[in-house]
C-alpha cells in the first residue's frame, strides 16, 4: 500500500491522511487502522482517484460520518474515501436548497429551522452526512429523507455524473436505489421544503432533543438504533423483553437507557459490539421468530 498512497499524492487529488486509527472516523469509535483516508476536493479528483484505484485494483470504501458503520478490529488494507470538500450550500429560490454530499445533515437541518423552512426537522438529531442520509435513507418521527430529497446528482460506476429525480432514487423504509447500487455515488442532493414559522420550528427541534436525551444513550458513542422496528412492534422492546438489556461484553453494552442501542462504555473493540449485535438478533430470532434487520453495515470482516 506504501507505493499506492505515494503515486495518489502526486496526483494532486486532495488532503491525504495515513495510517490511522478508525475510532476517529466512525460514531461507535471503534476499529482498526486504516492504510490511508482521502478528502478528493473535486468531482475530477474523484473521479481521478477511482479510476486509478479501479486500474490497481485496490479496495476502497466511501466514508460519510461513520455514523452507520462498523469495521472490524484488523488493518483496512485500502483506501477510505470522505467527501467532506463536497460541503457547498446554495439556497435555490424560497423553498429549495442545494447541497453537497459532504455536509453535516445535523447542521443542515439547524440551518433550515433558521431560515424558517420545515421539513428536516426530523433530522435534527441523526449525524450523519447528506449522502450518507440520501444512501441510508435517514429518517425519524415518521418522515425520512424521500419527503424532501427532489433529486441527487451521482457518480455512477462508468464515471459519469447524472441526475437521479426522486421517484428513480427508489425510497422507502430505510431503503433506497443507491443501497442496490453501492458503486453509484452521492455528489449533492436537491431539497424541496415548506415555508413554516421559525419559532414552532426550533420548538419541536428543542422538544425533540429533550426527548432524545430522556431516551437514548448519548453519553456513549453509538451507532443509533441497531437494528429496524419490524411491523406492529419495537426492536428495543423485543430486546428487553428477552432479558438482553444491560448485558455486556468486554467494553460494549446493551444500553440500559434504550435496548435498541450498543453502547462502548468502556473503550470497546469491534468485536465486542458485533458479538453484542449477533447475540440479540440470534436472541429474538430464538424466543420471538422475528429476523430483525440489521441497520448498521459490517467492513472488512471477512
Amino acid at each position: 500500500m506504501k507505493d499506492i498512497i505515494e503515486q495518489i499524492k502526486s496526483m494532486n487529488i486532495g488532503k491525504i491522511e495515513e495510517d490511522v486509527s478508525l475510532k476517529k472516523y466512525t460514531t461507535y469509535c471503534a476499529g482498526g487502522k486504516a492504510s490511508c483516508v482521502v478528502y478528493p476536493k473535486s468531482t475530477n479528483a474523484l473521479v481521478k482517484l477511482l479510476k486509478f484505484l479501479k486500474e490497481k485494483n485496490v479496495s476502497h470504501k466511501i466514508l460519510g460520518n461513520g455514523s452507520n458503520l462498523l469495521f472490524s478490529d484488523k488493518p483496512y488494507e485500502g483506501v477510505l474515501i470522505k467527501l467532506s470538500e463536497f460541503n457547498n450550500i446554495k439556497f435555490l429560490g424560497k423553498k429549495k436548497i442545494r447541497v453537497g454530499a459532504g455536509y453535516s445533515l445535523i447542521k443542515l437541518s439547524l440551518l433550515t429551522a433558521k431560515k424558517g423552512l420545515t421539513g428536516l426537522e426530523f433530522a435534527s438529531g441523526i449525524p450523519g452526512t447528506v449522502g450518507g442520509a440520501v444512501y441510508m435513507n435517514a429518517g425519524a418521527y415518521k418522515s425520512d429523507m424521500g419527503y424532501v430529497v427532489e433529486s441527487v446528482k451521482v457518480l455512477t460506476p462508468d464515471f459519469k455524473v447524472i441526475t437521479l429525480v426522486n421517484k428513480e432514487l427508489n425510497f422507502h423504509y430505510r431503503s433506497s436505489y443507491l443501497q442496490k447500487h453501492p458503486n453509484t455515488i452521492c455528489l449533492e442532493a436537491v431539497l424541496k421544503l415548506k415555508i413554516g414559522k421559525k419559532e414552532a420550528i426550533e420548538e419541536v427541534i428543542k422538544e425533540r432533543r429533550k426527548r432524545r436525551l430522556e431516551s437514548q444513550p448519548l453519553e456513549y458513542p453509538s451507532a443509533g438504533s441497531v437494528f429496524r422496528n419490524p411491523p406492529d412492534n419495537f426492536a428495543g422492546k423485543l430486546i428487553e423483553d428477552a432479558g438482553i438489556k444491560g448485558m455486556k461484553k468486554g467494553g460494549a453494552m446493551v444500553s440500559k437507557k434504550h435496548a435498541n442501542f450498543i453502547v462502548n462504555y468502556k473503550n470497546a473493540s469491534s468485536s465486542d459490539i458485533k458479538y453484542l449485535i449477533d447475540y440479540c438478533h440470534d436472541q429474538v430470532l430464538e424466543k420471538y421468530g422475528i429476523d430483525l434487520k440489521i441497520e448498521q453495515e459490517f467492513v472488512n470482516w471477512e
